[in-house]
């Protein structure tokens, strides 16, 4: 398993004691959590780092004031950091507060945010 599964619980228990419908897609090495057919946060191990991030959709309108705090990082697949997503370290969600609040932030970006097109089957 490519993804923090204790994290992955930690994830879905929040959800669930939030009365937020979710699902689940394992992408990238990692597992997306998706609410209203959009992403919302997810997990991914980080090689350069060395640990498992927890990648927070916040949004642009604070994805500056986000990034000053500790423990967080850009989001960064491809060499060019992708506005709006961050990566939060394990320090920074360590506690169930903590965790809630990415959580929170994520869901109050996720009426805002666009869902991605579906892909055609051939």
């Amino acid at each position: 398993m490519a993804f923090d599964a204790f994290l992955a619980d930690r994830i879905r228990q929040q959800l669930k004691q939030k009365h937020t419908p979710f699902e689940e897609l394992k992408m990238m090495g990692g597992l997306c959590f998706k609410v209203n057919g959009k992403m919302l946060c997810g997990i991914h191990l980080d090689k350069r780092f060395g640990d498992h991030l927890l990648m927070a959709r916040v949004g642009e309108a604070v994805y500056e004031s986000e990034l000053e705090k500790p423990n967080c990082l850009p989001m960064d697949f491809t060499g060019s950091p992708m506005k709006g997503y961050i990566f939060v370290t394990p320090d920074g969600f360590d506690s169930d507060d903590h965790l809630s609040y990415w959580l929170d932030l994520c869901l109050a970006f996720n009426p805002l945010a666009k869902a991605s097109k579906p892909k055609k089957k051939k």
